[in-house]
C-alpha cells in the first residue's frame, strides 16, 4: 500500500481478509473433503474453522506488537535468526501460496470448461490454468494499479454471491438439514472413521489461511493493536458461517458419492438439482471471477514476499539482466504445478507446507518471542497439538492412498532446506570475506 494511501478501518480490513479467504479454494475443496469426511463435510468446516482460530493467535500477537513489519517471514527471522530454520519454513511459507495459486489456475480451468462437459479434460484444464496465470502475470506487469483498484470489488462480488447461493441452497434444503449435516446424518460417515474426518479437516483450513494477509497488512491498518485481532475473528466467524452454510446446502442437494464424482465442481453440480441452469451459471461466474481476481492478488502479493526473501538472502535469483524476476519465478512455478498435480495433489501439497509452516511459527512464538509479543504460551502450544493431530491423521490416510503426492512433498522439503543450507554457508563465507577485506583496509 502506498504511503500516501488511507488507512484500512476495521472494516476494510474486515473486507480484505474475508475477501481473501472466501475465495475460489471453497469451490475446489467441498469435493475434496467429502472424500475424506464423508457427510460430515460441513463439520469438519466448522473444525478447521476451531483450529485456525487458535492458529491465529500467533500471528494476531506479533503484528500488533509488530505491526510495520508484520510478516510471516520476518517473525521467523526474529525467532530463529536469519539462519536455516527461518529461511526454510520463509519458504515453505512461499511454496505454499504458490501451490495455492496452482489451485486457482485449476479451478478456473475446471470451471470454464464445465458448461462444455469437458471438466475432466486432462489437457484443457491445466492449459486453461496456465492461460490464466499468465494473463495474470502480465497484468501485474503493466497494471500494478488494475490489481488494487479490482480487489475491492471482486471481494464484494465474492462474498455476496458465495453467501446468496449458501443462504438459497440452505432454504431449498431446509433448515432441518443443518443439524442432520453437522452430525453426518445428510450423508455416508468417512470411510477411514475419526482419522477420515481429521484428514478432511486439514485441507479445511486451506480455506481459513487468508487470514494471514491481515496481519501481513498490520503497518496499513488503523489502530493495529486493537484492530488486527478484531479484524481476524470477525473475518474467521464470517467465513465459518459462510462455509457451513454453503457445504450444508451441498450435503443436502447431492449425495457424498455425488460430491466425490463431481468432486473438482461439486458446488456447480450442487447448484443444478436446486436452482436449475440459472444457479449452475451463477455459480460458474463466481467461480471465474473469484480464481481471476484470486491470481490477480495473490501473484502481486506472493511475488512481494520473494523479492523480499531474496533482499534476505533466502531465495536465488536469475541473472541480472531479466527484469522482474520475483514475478517471473512465482508464474513459473506455478505453472509446473498446475501442469503435473491435479487439484487433489495441488491441496495436499499446500496443507502439508503450510501447516509445517504454521507449527514452526508457534514454536518460535513459545521458545523466543512470548515475552516481546506479549502471548501467553499456552495458546500457541494448543494450536501445535491440534495441527500435529490433523496433520498425523492426513498423513495416515494419505500413505494409503496417495504415497505419490507424499513423496513429492518430503523431496520438496528436503530440497528447501539443503538449499537453504547451501545458501546460508555461501552468505556466512562471503561476510567473512568482506569482513576481512574492511579489516585490512
Amino acid at each position: 500500500m502506498a504511503e500516501d494511501s488511507p488507512k484500512l478501518s476495521l472494516a476494510g480490513s474486515v473486507s480484505l481478509g474475508t475477501g481473501v479467504m472466501v475465495g475460489a479454494g471453497i469451490f475446489a475443496l467441498v469435493g475434496q473433503v467429502a472424500g475424506l469426511a464423508g457427510g460430515l463435510v460441513p463439520a469438519a468446516f466448522l473444525a478447521g474453522a476451531i483450529i485456525v482460530a487458535f492458529s491465529s493467535y500467533s500471528y494476531v500477537k506479533y503484528s500488533g506488537a509488530n505491526p510495520s513489519s508484520g510478516g510471516i517471514a520476518m517473525l521467523l527471522k526474529d525467532a530463529f535468526g536469519p539462519g536455516i530454520i527461518a529461511g526454510s519454513f520463509s519458504l515453505f511459507m512461499y511454496v505454499s501460496m504458490v501451490v495455492a495459486e496452482s489451485l486457482l489456475a485449476r479451478t478456473f480451468g475446471t470451471y470454464m470448461l464445465r458448461p462444455f462437459g469437458l471438466q475432466e479434460s486432462p489437457l484443457l484444464v491445466p492449459a486453461l490454468g496456465v492461460a490464466a496465470i499468465a494473463l495474470a502475470a502480465v497484468v501485474n506487469i503493466f497494471g500494478n494499479t488494475l490489481v488494487e483498484r479490482s480487489a475491492t470489488v471482486t471481494a464484494a462480488a465474492k462474498i455476496l454471491g458465495i453467501a446468496a447461493l449458501a443462504i438459497a441452497g440452505l432454504l431449498a434444503a431446509g433448515w432441518s438439514s443443518l443439524g442432520a449435516a453437522l452430525t453426518g446424518g445428510s450423508g455416508e460417515p468417512p470411510q477411514e472413521g475419526i482419522i477420515g474426518f481429521l484428514a478432511g479437516t486439514t485441507l479445511c483450513i486451506l480455506a481459513y489461511k487468508g487470514f494471514t494477509t491481515i496481519t501481513n497488512q498490520g503497518g496499513d491498518i488503523k489502530e493495529p493493536k486493537k484492530n488486527i485481532g478484531r479484524s481476524i475473528i470477525i473475518s474467521l466467524a464470517l467465513c465459518a458461517v459462510i462455509y457451513l452454510l454453503l457445504t450444508v446446502s451441498v450435503t443436502g442437494s447431492l449425495s457424498v458419492p455425488q460430491i466425490i464424482e463431481s468432486r473438482d465442481y461439486a458446488l456447480a453440480r450442487a447448484a443444478e438439482p436446486l436452482f436449475g441452469a440459472w444457479g449452475v451459471g451463477l455459480t460458474i461466474a463466481l467461480a471465474v471471477v473469484a480464481t481471476l481476481s484470486g491470481l490477480l492478488a495473490s501473484i502481486y502479493s506472493v511475488s512481494r514476499l520473494y523479492a523480499m526473501l531474496q533482499d534476505m538472502k533466502q531465495a536465488p535469483g536469475l541473472p541480472e539482466k531479466i527484469k522482474h524476476q520475483p514475478l517471473l519465478i512465482t508464474a513459473g512455478l506455478a505453472i509446473i504445478v498446475t501442469v503435473f498435480f491435479d487439484l487433489s495433489q495441488i491441496a495436499s501439497l499446500g496443507a502439508l507446507l503450510y501447516i509445517s509452516m504454521d507449527i514452526a511459527v508457534h514454536l518460535g512464538v513459545i521458545r523466543h518471542l512470548h515475552q516481546d509479543i506479549g502471548a501467553r504460551r499456552w495458546v500457541p502450544v494448543v494450536a501445535i497439538t491440534l495441527d500435529v493431530v490433523v496433520l498425523t491423521a492426513f498423513i495416515t490416510v494419505k500413505a494409503g492412498q496417495d504415497l505419490l503426492t507424499l513423496a513429492v512433498a518430503a523431496a520438496l522439503s528436503l530440497t528447501i532446506f539443503l538449499a537453504q543450507w547451501w545458501a546460508v554457508r555461501r552468505r556466512d563465507q562471503s561476510d567473512k570475506a568482506d569482513d576481512g577485506q574492511h579489516s585490512r583496509t
